[in-house]
């Protein structure tokens, strides 16, 4: 690593050069070739899927997205006054002749009829592609959101509900701005320097201008959901400005020691940058391992945030050290220049060792109160309910969400998420058991309506047929999720027993059931590979077997905390207006996976950042007690300065975008405010000084199998960077 570092800054030129080079480029290509992100995703040996596979193998204009085009009448007319019925004609006939579109049924037609209110104030229309939404491009459903608005007028209102819609909701950055200005006062107020606390904050900002290019031109090659690109700044800003942070830091401590500026660089990077990079990869690992689940949403979403973090970690290791050998002394505020030339050194004291010394003698009182703390928030973690938010929680100026509003108060918050079924019938007997079945289904309390079944398609003597059932709650509602598992266990499987039919409720809100279900019970598997996986790592690191167990338990309880957090805002509707939760809604189901791969990489950082760093103390003074307190004493401030940038940029994605991004907002803040000051710096610490010497003990058979990770001595460099990843003895 030390040679590494020393090339990057003999050729920092170079170095610099390369990095411009490559980012305009990825963004020029990323201009040329646009994005194709899709939200859309199926499940294999689901019946949602299987309700789309046979539209799609028998019915293929049938089997596309489908849209709901909603009317409203305004200004005391009602939809059957001529005029409006004139105006809302035309715009289903406008609309029916947009590329891919395959139908259009209005409300005006017998089809259609059950879709106008008993009032005559609001109808929608059936729109059906002929393609999935992912086909569909953002400029195609521009068009058919301003050929919809074109047609409003002083008594007509016209909105549309929809995946397709949805993409024209434009993902605001404005939290992204948020947490970089914040980011950037944390780091001039720690460093003291406006130099040093920006240099951080450029090195992220490159990096994800060039993930985020790449991210978009993968698009097109893997399924990836339209809030990529937010999730990936909002991780990348976060870590790729910890990254640095822990870089510099350890940059500026090698000056104020007195070293010159390469052999700080070189330092810095073989300490700190060697922390950074064991703990990037391990992000990288656990996003990636999403890809095990076979989700396709989630293997785009791993692949993407992945990407991020990669980038930042290679421009944090190659880029910032290039950056640094430029500025040299200059990133030290004028007082430590000052002392560095009257050749002060650093003392020992100011609030974290005072607070280091404060555990090393009262360990149980932290340790006890941190852990109290933690079990508090994570009660809330019971109450946990996986699901898709629905189009209710979008913005207010949405299209989708006044489509939303509109069918809610015309007909029920069921029609928002109707669930389309599917059957294949021959025999005269399967025709009347599904016409059973229908029937069955409208006496379900649940449901508010049932379609008449439309015949879509007949070979011989079968066809396939499909209707829409509407419940009487809300897509998000637990109560819709209750009852679509009850139609198909409960109330489907009598009425069709015995005739050869096989009915299938599909859709896109029983497939967000399916997906939690699924998903549910996967979490197990991807929970238990995760922390076996960082065990062995920080086994092989610290050659130790109590500090990564200490590590793995500790970060289950972190991750408790922030779902409980989670959970209490948006299924118990604490967050109020501010994070969207009023509803009281689900939290998206792939959250969880996502919350839980990147908490455990991030807190890898802070783990490894503090245990290594205490690891070097005692390799240099044998002294368990003496090494904890220097370790904690040295990194506190760095840690927290840390903890704080990452939970601003983390909390600034609540102010706005959409709900799955405030969610993850939410849920990375509180895991890092837990993590970083409850856990690295209260109970990892406390539990240290307890177990004293057995910190480091590792069985002899473990210790002869397991590799050795080693940073090889060089004699020009001081004592205390000879040693940080050397197995104890």
């Amino acid at each position: 690593m030390r040679n590494f570092a020393a090339w990057c800054f003999r050729h920092r030129r170079l170095v610099l050069l390369g990095w411009l080079v490559l980012i305009a480029g990825v963004f020029g290509l990323s201009q040329v070739t646009g994005s194709a992100y899709s939200s859309s995703f199926s499940l294999p040996h689901t019946e949602s899927t299987q309700a789309l596979n046979l539209l799609k193998a028998n019915a293929p204009a049938q089997s596309g997205d489908s849209e709901q085009v909603v009317i409203a009448a305004q200004a005391g007319a009602t939809l059957t006054d001529p005029a409006v019925k004139a105006q809302a004609t035309a715009l289903f006939t406008k609309l029916s002749a947009l590329p891919d579109v395959s139908s259009v049924v209005s409300p005006y037609t017998m089809a259609g009829a059950a879709q106008m209110n008993a009032d005559h104030g609001v109808g929608f229309a059936t729109l059906t592609y002929s393609q999935p939404e992912n086909v569909i491009s953002t400029a195609a459903a521009k068009s058919l959101v301003d050929t919809a608005r074109s047609f409003r007028t002083a008594q007509l209102n016209v909105a549309l509900d929809g995946q397709v819609a949805a993409k024209t909701s434009s993902p605001s950055l404005g939290g992204v701005t948020f947490g970089a200005a914040a980011a950037l006062i944390i780091l001039v107020l720690v460093f003291g320097s406006l130099l040093a606390g920006s240099l951080p904050l450029i090195s992220a900002l490159l990096a994800l201008l060039g993930a985020t290019s790449v991210i978009g031109m993968l698009s097109h090659l893997i399924t990836m959901p339209d809030f990529s690109t937010q999730l990936v700044l909002l991780i990348g800003l976060g870590v790729g400005v910890d990254y640095a942070l822990f870089i510099v830091t350890r940059f500026r401590q090698g000056l104020q020691k007195g070293q010159d500026v390469e052999s700080a660089i070189m330092t810095a990077v073989a300490t700190s940058g060697r922390a950074v990079l064991f703990a990037g990869a391990v992000v990288c690992i656990a996003l990636l391992g999403m890809i095990a689940l076979g989700l396709g949403i989630l293997t785009g979403l791993g692949i993407a945030a992945s990407i991020g973090v990669l980038f930042t970690m290679a421009t944090s290791l190659t880029l910032l050290p290039a950056l640094l050998g430029f500025f040299g002394h200059r990133v030290l505020s004028r007082r430590q220049r000052r002392a560095l030339s009257a050749g002060d050194l650093v003392t020992d004291n100011g609030l974290w060792w005072r607070w280091s010394r404060f555990i090393a003698r009262r360990p149980l009182v932290p340790a006890v109160a941190a852990l109290a703390v933690l079990i508090m928030l994570a009660i809330p973690f019971f109450s946990l309910r996986l699901g898709q938010p629905d189009a209710g929680n979008n913005p207010a100026s949405s299209t989708t969400r006044q489509a939303y509003d509109l069918l809610a108060k015309g007909f029920g918050p069921g029609f928002n998420g109707p669930l389309q079924v599917a059957a294949q019938t021959g025999t005269p007997a399967q025709k009347q058991a599904l016409t059973t079945v229908t029937a069955a289904i409208a006496k379900d309390p649940g449901v508010a309506k049932v379609s008449a079944p439309q015949v879509l398609s007949t070979t011989g003597n079968r066809q396939i047929s499909a209707f829409q059932i509407f419940p009487t709650t809300s897509p998000q509602s637990a109560a819709t999720a209750n009852l679509v598992t009850r139609l198909r266990h409960d109330v489907i499987p009598p009425a069709e027993a015995g005739s050869g039919v096989h009915v299938y409720i599909g859709g896109q809100t029983a497939t967000s059931v399916d997906f939690a279900s699924v998903l549910a019970s996967k979490m197990p598997l991807f929970v238990s590979l995760v922390v076996l996986l960082s065990f062995v790592l920080l086994m092989v690191v610290f050659r130790s077997v109590l500090i990564p167990l200490t590590a793995a338990l500790m970060n289950l309880f972190s991750a408790g905390a922030a779902l409980g957090v989670l959970s209490a805002a948006y299924v118990w509707g604490w967050g109020g207006s501010l994070l969207g939760a009023n509803s009281g809604g689900p939290i998206a189901a792939f959250i969880p996976v996502m919350l839980f791969a990147i908490l455990f990489g991030l807190s890898m950082d802070y783990q490894v950042f503090l245990v290594s760093r205490m690891q070097e103390e005692y390799h240099r003074s044998g002294d368990t007690k003496d090494a904890v307190t220097r370790g904690l004493a040295i990194t506190g401030r760095t840690i927290t300065a840390a903890a704080v940038i990452m939970i601003l940029v983390f909390g600034s994605f609540i102010l706005g975008g959409e709900q799955v991004i405030k969610e993850f907002g939410l849920g990375l803040a509180v895991a890092v405010a837990v993590d970083a000051f409850l856990i690295r710096l209260a109970v990892v610490p406390a539990i240290m000084f307890l177990l004293g010497r057995a910190n480091w003990w590792l069985p002899g058979p473990l210790a002869r199998r397991l590799p050795r990770i080693a940073v090889e001595k060089d004699p020009e460099l001081p004592e205390d960077v000879q040693l940080i990843f050397t197995p104890t003895h």
